[in-house]
């Protein structure tokens, strides 16, 4: 019988309501594990081992009447440092922000909330929640559990490492540039980032965000099994009028032609062979089940991925640099400098003519993702990084963001986008990608658990050395 703290989701909230565990006993668990091996990757840096506790005992309360508190009724979960929560900073992996206390709950915060979640902490980003790495002068460095010498990913690097060591069956990131779906691969698990306004957001303890973070950020869950990223997904996916953009779809929008597309090498990428076996094997799986499979080029990612850094840097730009001056901290002074140099310049008409030119991509995609559903990609074009590689020889961060193509250019088109941990190589997490068009996160859900079930199991890991 596995320990407490490996269980899924599923097998959490069948066990409290046929009362075979309760929701404390899980909950102390899990807090153990937290205590156990976190000191050893930092991937949680606020624990609410109290507040933990008293919403497990609300629920074993609930269940004891006969009630059913939500779809992850008792399950442990972590949410990222850069979202509000009443009560606790907001500090987005920043000094300048540790006294940043909101005073009311996010949306994804409540929604999980209403489905029973137990949220036993909050986990590391790096400063401004900027690079696929995780470190910062306030909380400190994240590692990652399967192999330390790799870089967890980024932002969501503390939520990806929580999940894959064992704290927390569901973890809660952020997607701008592949923010979820990168950390996902780097430790071995899945991540899904959503269609954009399907998830509600809205941090009121800062103002709002600037135009190209309002299309294109988007919260989503990290998990060890399909089925549990699709219960973390289902639950955060609630609406809230604090959203004004939050669109009320349905999960579940019908039949659709079971065709993926295989793009192994999208506009001349270099791609590693470890990725290129998995994503012949995924192919090789899906074909097995059924589906059409057809080999082919894909509408544009370069273009649109340079356009999302004009996006992204805009952002930053329209302060001058001023938070990072008054922040300081030097992964990101030299990040930031790094992402500027490799940018299209910042100019009111730059960023009109890339807004005008998104609608014309995202119809594009959304055509192709008509005739095939289903893309199966890469998620980077190499396996995961060394740890804190961004800041190593200049010329190396051109190589970086080359391999970070899919996840810098997706975002910017609005469609939704899953990785799919596939296995190993090289002492090494491997995985693919999966794409669908806009609010067909079902399609992805589909093809995800085929390729699960082609694969072994993903198990919690006790971190390396």
């Amino acid at each position: 019988m596995s320990l407490l703290h490996e269980w899924s989701a599923k097998q959490i909230t069948t066990g409290i309501q046929q009362k075979e565990v309760t929701a404390r006993e899980v909950t102390e668990a899990t807090l153990d594990r937290l205590q156990a091996v976190n000191p050893a990757i930092n991937a949680v840096v606020d624990e609410m081992s109290e507040q933990a506790l008293a919403t497990a005992d609300l629920i074993d309360q609930e269940v004891a009447r006969g009630n059913d508190p939500g779809i992850l009724a008792g399950v442990p979960v972590t949410v990222k440092v850069n979202i509000d929560q009443a009560g606790f900073a907001n500090t987005n992996g920043l000094r300048i922000q540790r006294d940043l206390i909101a005073e009311t709950d996010s949306p994804v915060i409540c929604s999980l909330r209403q489905a029973g979640a137990i949220i036993i902490g909050r986990t590391n980003t790096p400063a401004f929640s900027l690079r696929w790495f995780t470190r910062n002068s306030l909380h400190g460095h994240t590692l990652n559990p399967y192999n330390k010498q790799l870089t967890p990913g980024g932002s969501s690097g503390g939520a990806a490492a929580a999940v894959a060591s064992g704290i927390g069956a569901i973890a809660h990131g952020t997607d701008i540039a592949g923010s979820i779906r990168y950390p996902a691969y780097a430790c071995g698990v899945h991540g899904l980032r959503p269609t954009s306004g399907r998830v509600a957001a809205a941090n009121l303890s800062s103002p709002d965000r600037h135009i190209g973070a309002q299309l294109t950020a988007v919260s989503g869950p990290i998990a060890r099994s399909i089925d549990d990223l699709w219960r973390g997904y289902a639950a955060m996916s609630i609406g809230s009028p604090l959203d004004p953009w939050w669109v009320p779809v349905a999960h579940d929008l019908g039949e659709y032609p079971k065709r993926v597309a295989v793009c192994i090498a999208p506009e001349g990428w270099q791609v590693d062979s470890a990725i290129v076996d998995a994503l012949n094997e995924s192919a090789r799986q899906l074909r097995d089940s059924g589906w059409e499979v057809v080999e082919t080029s894909c509408p544009p990612l370069r273009e649109p991925m340079a356009l999302q850094l004009l996006l992204w840097m805009s952002e930053y730009a329209r302060t001058n640099g001023a938070l990072f001056v008054a922040e300081d901290d030097p992964d990101a002074n030299f990040v930031y400098a790094q992402l500027l140099e490799n940018s299209p310049e910042v100019t009111l008409n730059s960023l009109m003519d890339a807004l005008q030119r998104r609608a014309a991509l995202a119809r594009e995609w959304q055509q192709f993702l008509t005739e095939f559903p289903v893309m199966l990609c890469p998620v980077s074009a190499e396996l995961p990084f060394e740890d804190l590689r961004d800041i190593k020889p200049r010329d190396d961060f051109k190589a970086i963001l080359e391999a970070q193509m899919t996840q810098i250019a997706l975002p910017f088109i609005g469609m939704p986008g899953m990785t799919v941990t596939t296995g190993s190589s090289q002492n090494s997490p491997v995985g693919v990608q999966l794409i669908a068009a806009r609010f067909r996160e079902d399609v992805l859900f589909d093809a995800a658990r085929i390729i699960e079930a082609g694969n072994p199991p993903i198990t919690v890991v006790n971190p390396t050395k």
